[in-house]
């Protein structure tokens, strides 16, 4: 009985100094780092040939063509845009970034991003997915990367998206820092 009393003292007391000490947890540290442009030309009814995103719903009484007054609440855009490793539109291609974005706050610019890079290249194969919040008027902004196939199967980080360019409602750029933080 007395053995089994000190064990169980032994057990509390080093639960209790266990708990006492702060956890110095070391950062993570990325396994992988990459850096993608991804460029959108939103349809504007008059540029079907180089529009690489549309807009498919919108408030009552909207146009498809153009987006939803004040903070274009409530329009949802799919778009297959092409990925580039530098910041020029015209440069080689590695890829596509296909999904929508919705923006949707009424009082702000933001919008909800969910997309995959699908990366058809000599440097890489796979797809890279993301989803999150995007409030666009800040300067830098992190959504989630939530998987990925390919050289990216299980991959799992954050993305840092800064808007590159911006030419009003017609075209946009964004790049895309991406830190991976389980690589296998």
């Amino acid at each position: 009985m007395g053995s089994k009393l000190l064990v169980l003292f032994v057990f509390v007391m080093l639960f209790a100094l266990s708990s006492a000490i702060p956890n110095k947890r070391k950062p993570y540290k990325p396994c992988k780092n990459l850096v993608f442009y991804f460029h959108d030309i939103l349809y504007n009814g008059k540029n079907a040939a180089n529009a690489t995103s549309a807009i498919v719903a919108a408030p009552e009484g909207v146009s498809l063509t153009k987006l939803a007054p004040q903070s274009h609440f409530g329009n949802i855009i799919v778009f297959d845009d092409p990925i580039t490793l530098s910041h020029s539109l015209s440069s080689k291609q590695v890829g596509r970034a296909q999904g929508f974005y919705i923006y949707d706050t009424k009082n702000t610019y933001t919008s909800w991003l969910s997309f995959t890079f699908v990366l058809n290249s000599t440097h890489h194969q796979g797809t890279i997915t993301f989803a999150g919040a995007d409030p666009i008027v800040a300067k830098t902004r992190d959504i989630s990367v939530t998987g990925g196939t390919g050289d990216f199967f299980m991959h799992r980080g954050i993305a840092t998206i800064t808007t590159d360019a911006f030419e009003g409602e017609a075209y946009f750029r964004l790049g895309v820092y991406i830190k991976f933080f389980e690589c296998w």
